[in-house]
């Protein structure tokens, strides 16, 4: 007797290109309508509506209500850190046009870019580094641990590392990052750390895609607060 396992039911739902772009879209934590989700899946209102459907049926999505439209997001952190590794497995692309717009897309969230609701890219990665350098982070497995020292940084960086802690999801996730092929940090401390950073105005986030763009004031506070980063603040590619 054979049994399915449980990712065939998740390659199913996600493998329709319209149900994909939709889950890609989400992938930097805000929430979206159906009609929004819709143009991004290139469908119409009604087909967009099945789709969401089946998404949030599975679990893969949530829904709210606000008024006379509902939100649809990411069920959770961990929706997003099962789908960001797929992106390692990106078959080659034979079409010259295709590689062409990958390549594009690539390059424009290499830089800094939102994994869920926490900081990806080179930026991400350095920023990483740059704490395990100094030993405030230190990896074990598939986490990071953070020492007294670390802690004492990031609080008086002013990161509520306290209330990070107290979340149900992973602390310090390591987490593998897709264009730079080494892990930066996530879970709920990275996501506080990303919470501070944009609150700081030192990044921005994009409206319209998951890149986030280093302010004057980041560009001027980061290098200093987080020593060897400042290459991965160049903007070349």
């Amino acid at each position: 007797m054979s049994v399915d396992p449980s990712f065939a039911l998740v390659g199913s739902l996600i493998g329709v290109p319209a149900r994909a772009n939709m889950m890609a879209a989400l992938m930097d934590g805000r929430a979206q309508t159906a009609s929004e989700l819709a143009f991004v899946a290139g469908v119409t209102p009604q087909t967009a509506s099945s789709h969401l459907a089946k998404l949030t049926e599975s679990g893969l999505l949530a829904v709210e209500r606000q008024g006379r439209h509902r939100y649809y997001r990411l069920a959770g952190p961990g929706v997003a850190d099962a789908l960001e590794p797929l992106t390692h497995l990106t078959p080659n692309q034979r079409v010259p046009e295709r590689r062409r717009v990958h390549a594009r897309r690539v390059g424009e969230l290499r830089q800094a870019r939102m994994c869920y609701d926490h900081l990806a890219g080179r930026l991400g990665v350095a920023i990483t580094d740059s704490l395990v350098k100094r030993r405030f982070l230190r990896r074990v497995e598939n986490d990071f641990r953070l020492g007294p020292k670390g802690r004492a940084f990031l609080d008086d960086l002013g990161v509520d590392v306290a209330a990070a802690e107290g979340q149900r999801r992973h602390f310090a996730r390591c987490c593998l990052d897709w264009s730079e092929r080494r892990p930066h940090l996530g879970g709920a401390l990275g996501a506080a750390l990303a919470e501070r950073f944009v609150g700081a105005k030192w990044l921005k986030r994009d409206r319209k895609s998951r890149k986030v763009i280093v302010t004057a004031a980041g560009e001027a506070a980061l290098p200093q607060v987080f020593p060897g980063i400042a290459a991965a603040l160049a903007q070349d590619d």
